[in-house]
């Protein structure tokens, strides 16, 4: 049996990192995670972009608009959603997603789900923290592994086991 495993190592990969500005004091947070977690995997600082857009629902036309330059090996999507009074999370959450996911299935090129959808600041910046539980840094790590599996499977599975 054949078996394509993820592999975390950047060196020779691009990343598009689109970053909501919205809730920056958290963006930001989850922006610096990403690439730091970019940089220990050997991914250089030129093979790496970042594209601050207004809000969270302008996330996947910038994914999409990256995705389809050919230029990068997978998307990170960043952004934060607080719930308020209203339904207006959710709403735009499901807007994200649905266009992240179609981004993803038009391009071919992987979509990093980091857009945080919380109950308060507090979570919002639990989520956003230093250490591993950073959600910029599992966005990264996810984009990481799925660059390397659509690369092997483009290869036809050459580096698989």
């Amino acid at each position: 049996m054949h078996t394509i495993d993820a592999d975390r190592h950047g060196a020779g990969f691009r990343f598009a990192i689109i970053v909501s500005q919205y809730h920056d004091f958290v963006t930001g947070r989850l922006e610096s995670a990403a690439i730091e977690t970019l940089r220990a995997a050997g991914v250089a600082a030129d093979a790496m972009m970042v594209v601050r857009v207004p809000g969270a629902f302008e996330i996947p036309i910038a994914a999409q608009h990256a995705a389809a330059q050919g230029r990068f090996d997978a998307v990170i999507a960043l952004g934060c959603l607080i719930k308020g009074e209203t339904p207006h999370m959710d709403y735009i959450a499901a807007a994200v997603a649905q266009g992240l996911t179609a981004a993803a299935s038009t391009s071919g090129v992987p979509m990093a789900f980091g857009v945080l959808t919380t109950n308060s600041v507090e979570e919002a910046l639990a989520r956003a923290g230093a250490g591993p539980g950073n959600k910029g840094r599992e966005a990264a790590t996810a984009a990481l592994e799925m660059a390397s599996i659509v690369a092997q499977l483009k290869a036809g599975g050459a580096e698989g086991k």
